[in-house]
């Protein structure tokens, strides 16, 4: 379920203002959600980094099919929403949420490779690869 920390069970910090209720972005969308396993890896990675940064997801240009998701662990910034999920706290700017409303995030380890997986409802197509969509 879609938990802000900052403020409580279903609502948000917009940006670095903190700023919630009506005007928060997260209203207007649905959730983004860790599943058990890829929460318990980003616990995991971050405690091996151990800089006090959260992970943040996010959509950029590129891949074969246009955009791709991307990770990495990063400070917050201006107009970046916070979500947790499982007990993570992560990181989102406006764009990317938009993109990724409904998603899910996986962490698979098995013998077909070892990574992260995103199941996003908005994405008309995916290539081969499961990084990028359209």
């Amino acid at each position: 379920m879609l938990q802000v920390r900052e403020s409580g069970l279903g609502r948000c910090v917009n940006g670095l203002l903190g700023l919630t209720g009506a005007g928060c972005l997260l209203d207007r969308f649905s959730m983004i959600t860790l599943l058990p396993r890829a929460a318990a890896k980003v616990l995991e990675l971050q405690s091996e980094a151990g800089d006090g940064k959260r992970l943040r997801v996010f959509v950029e240009s590129g891949g074969c099919s246009g955009f791709q998701y991307g990770m990495s662990f990063d400070e917050l910034k201006e107009g970046d929403q916070v979500l947790e999920s499982e007990g993570v706290s992560f990181l989102m700017d406006e764009a990317s949420l938009a993109y990724m409303d409904g998603s899910t995030i996986d962490f698979d380890d098995g013998l077909q490779g070892k990574g992260f997986e995103i199941k996003n409802p908005n994405a008309e197509s995916t290539c081969g690869c499961g990084k990028s969509f359209s």
